[in-house]
């Protein structure tokens, strides 16, 4: 199993639920997010007060978190980049990393069936 992170823009959330909806995700959690990477991520030194204080702009975006089988990451990464990829700075990153184990806590079940 793998949990994959996404970073997206908010307008394409909807793309992803589809995407997700396709490969039988059982779920997904959401979160909305502010952040910056290297395109807004300017660091500069700006005085206040005789303070020296970081500017950083931080731009709105959604941190959506779903747990697949194995199989699927690559074809699931492959339609994220298809769907959600405007061609410009910002468009996201996605995080994988790999899963020892799950539980659901209602009925107990792990790994595979858990998901």
């Amino acid at each position: 199993m793998k949990k994959i992170e996404m970073i997206i823009r908010p307008d394409k959330l909807e793309k992803l639920k589809l995407i997700l909806n396709e490969f039988s995700v059982g779920g997904i959690t959401v979160t909305s997010a502010m952040g910056c990477g290297n395109q807004s991520g300017v660091t500069g030194e700006d005085t206040q007060m005789g303070v020296k204080t970081a500017t950083m702009n931080l731009i709105p975006k959604i941190k959506a978190e779903v747990v697949v089988k194995d199989k699927q990451v690559e074809d699931l990464l492959a339609l994220i980049e298809e769907n959600l990829s405007t061609g410009t700075v910002g468009d996201g990153k996605v995080f994988i990393t790999p899963v020892e184990d799950v539980m659901r806590i209602r009925t107990g079940q792990r790994g595979n069936k858990a998901i």
